[in-house]
């Protein structure tokens, strides 16, 4: 009830034609020049490089899995995992550091509140277009794991919703958590609590094979639903469960695009 409530609100203060002017805005920086598609383009690397080294490399000598009842090899468990992890780094990165850029020395959004864009719709603009960038690197990173055989294109297809939801999540969280940063430095911690999250969060092992009480800390943080949600879909494990998954991220969207619009409210127009 909370979310729905936060989601209606939202939408009563957001006129559509306004937020293509914000996402409008990104593509024309876009079109400037070759350094930001070379920026774009270059965080999807890094999921990718860790597909095939430890996907593939150490999958070679870790051998098959059985999770929920299905045997799969190694890198068909990891590459899903990586795929939620490319949608979140993606995100990330667009409503992080570009965002905190724009905000904090480029002076951008001031300049677009002296037009009728509101803060709320400068928040859901820059949310789009972060997402925008996390599907680039989906529909990219889906390509790839179908080449391999990681997957089918039925279950790429199924899973490609699901690696938006996780951008549109994640690309949120960055925005909301922005609005607190007070400079460069801050980032550190960002960095620390994203790198944990992909190491803990059910991306190279089951988490079950953890402590009991870790395991329940893992299923609190939003990559192990987003890591689920899109594994499932990917491998054709579908049960109640992924509803689950997919109310924790729409309640995540909900809650962080209040707060983001909140906090730029309060940094631009005071």
């Amino acid at each position: 009830m909370v979310t729905a409530s936060i989601a209606a609100n939202i939408a009563a203060r957001v006129e559509p034609s306004r937020v293509a002017a914000v996402v409008a805005r990104n593509v024309g920086a876009l079109r400037s020049g070759p350094a930001y598609w070379v920026v774009l383009v270059s965080g999807f690397f890094e999921p990718l490089l860790y597909l095939l080294s430890i996907g593939v490399g150490v999958g070679a000598l870790v051998g098959d899995l059985t999770v929920d009842g299905q045997t799969m090899s190694y890198a068909q468990f990891v590459a899903p995992a990586m795929l939620a992890v490319s949608a979140m780094s993606g995100a990330l990165a667009e409503t992080t550091y570009n965002f905190f850029f724009k905000l904090k020395y480029m002076k951008t959004f001031e300049a677009v509140l002296a037009t009728p864009v509101r803060p709320m719709e400068v928040a859901v603009g820059e949310l789009l277009w972060s997402v925008v960038r996390g599907g680039l690197y989906t529909v990219i990173f889906l390509g790839i794991m179908v080449a391999f055989g990681l997957a089918t294109p039925l279950g790429a297809l199924a899973a490609l919703p699901a690696a938006m939801l996780v951008g549109l999540s994640f690309g949120a969280l960055g925005m909301a958590v922005s609005t607190l940063m007070r400079g460069w430095q801050d980032f550190d911690l960002l960095t620390t609590g994203q790198f944990a999250l992909f190491l803990f969060s059910g991306t190279f092992s089951p988490v079950q094979n953890y402590p009991a009480g870790v395991e329940i800390l893992i299923q609190l943080t939003p990559l192990y639903h987003a890591v689920e949600l899109v594994r499932g879909l990917a491998i054709g494990v579908i049960g109640p469960g992924l509803l689950v998954n997919v109310a924790y991220l729409l309640a995540m969207v909900a809650a962080s695009l209040w707060f983001a619009s909140r906090r730029l409210e309060r940094l631009l127009l005071e």
